[in-house]
Parts: structure tokens; sequence; C-alpha cells
């Protein structure tokens, strides 16, 4: 049993803090996405560590066992289904694998590959945040008694949305090739979903379909890229 794991059967949930003692660990690479995740455990009571892509997340586990790993299916540097597989198969087993994406069509691929469950982006509100967490744990980790449902929003801080938009110029504005095309249209669809920012949302979902349907991107690709800078230059506000 390592220091986490042991400080963490030390904390007894409650009702209001239903994840008391918990960690989660995020892979995600949107700061968006992770800052919205991070306020609701917060809530919670439990704590978070982030990694931003797969190598990351690996020398993570590496170093601790968490409780909870909730893990972004399309990642910089591969699919995170490869992930969740390889954890599944892992012992000892991390209590909670959830898979997590914008694209309701990849909850097929996260279970297949042995998740728990699925978060679809973006996430209700809290309590369904933590239902998902809850219902996978074994029942003396879970608070006695009846929980209030928690339907407050969650707001992330629009810095990491911006620094999101930073992320995807930067490589918009590089020589992408088809695969880094093909990772900033999904990346840009995500965080735009959860942001609730219905016009590059559509751009970057139009980005996706040509790129699937191999039709010509070039004036899909110049939109988006027109959007991203827009809100870079802080014209648009979310």
């Amino acid at each position: 049993m390592d220091d986490i794991e042991h400080f963490d059967r030390l904390c007894t949930p409650t009702a209001s803090r239903p994840l008391l003692g918990l960690t989660v660990l995020v892979v995600e690479d949107s700061r968006y996405a992770c800052e919205a995740i991070r306020l609701m455990c917060l809530r919670s009571g439990a704590r978070i560590r982030r990694a931003d892509c797969l190598r990351s997340a690996r020398r993570h586990l590496q170093v601790y066992r968490p409780t909870v790993i909730i893990i972004d299916l399309g990642l910089p540097d591969g699919s995170g289904a490869d992930l969740i597989a390889e954890l599944a198969v892992c012992a000892p087993r991390v209590s909670v694998i959830l898979g997590t994406s914008g694209d309701d069509c990849s909850e097929p691929e996260a279970m297949a590959a042995g998740a728990d469950d699925f978060l679809a982006k973006p996430v209700a509100n809290l309590s369904q945040f933590q239902n998902v967490i809850l219902a996978r744990l074994p029942p003396e980790r879970r608070p006695q008694g009846l929980r209030a449902v928690q339907t407050e929003p969650i707001s992330p801080d629009p810095i990491a949305y911006r620094d999101d938009m930073a992320h995807a110029a930067d490589i918009l504005g590089g020589d992408a090739d088809d695969k880094a095309l093909d990772y900033v249209a999904a990346f840009l669809t995500g965080v735009a979903q959860i942001a609730g920012d219905g016009p590059l949302c559509s751009a970057a979902q139009e980005l996706v379909r040509s790129r699937t349907q191999g039709l010509p991107v070039g004036a899909t690709l110049a939109r988006v890229a027109g959007l991203v800078q827009e809100r870079l230059s802080a014209r648009i506000a979310i």
C-alpha cells in the first residue's frame, strides 16, 4: 500500500463530500475540460492530478495508483482506449476506470477496451459526475444516507479556454499533417462543446466530417482557424 492509498483509507466520505479520500487522475489534453473536472472534484472532496497525454499518464502510474482514472479517448499521442485496455488487466487494478469524449460514438470503443463507464462531454451536472464514480466503488467507500442533488452549474476559468485556443492555434499555424488535422478537429469539437461555444463547435464538427468523407477542407479549415484567432484576440466571449 503506497502513501496515497493509506491516506485515502483514513478519509470517510460524507453526504456533502461523497468522494472524500479519493484520488482522481485525469488524462485530458484540454485545460478547460480538466478545469471543469477539477472543480467537480473539489466540490466532491476528491483530490485530482492531471496528465495531458498517454506518456505523462504512464509516468504518473509508475509512481502511484489513483482510485479513479478518467481517460479522454482523443489524446495527442494516441488513443485513450489503449491506456484503458492496459489498466483493465493490470493488477492491482484501478478501482474505477472511466472513458470520456465529446463524441458519443466513442462510448462503445471505451467500453470494449475495458472501461467501467463512460462520461460524455460536457458532464451535465455535479451529481451525474459523482454518481458515475460512486456506482463503481465498493459499498464501504460510499457515503451513508441520502445526498442532495447537486445541480449548480460548473464554470471553469475562461483563461483555461484561451489556453486551449492557443494550443489549437499552434497546431493550425504549423505544417499540420493529416494526423494533426484530425486531432485538432476532434480537440476543438470537444472543448467547444464543454464551453457552449456553438459557432466553433459547428465549424470543428464540419472539419471532422470533411476529413472523414475525404472532402476538400481548405475553406472549413480557414473558418476554424479564424474562429480560434478571434477567441485568442478576445473579440468573442464564451
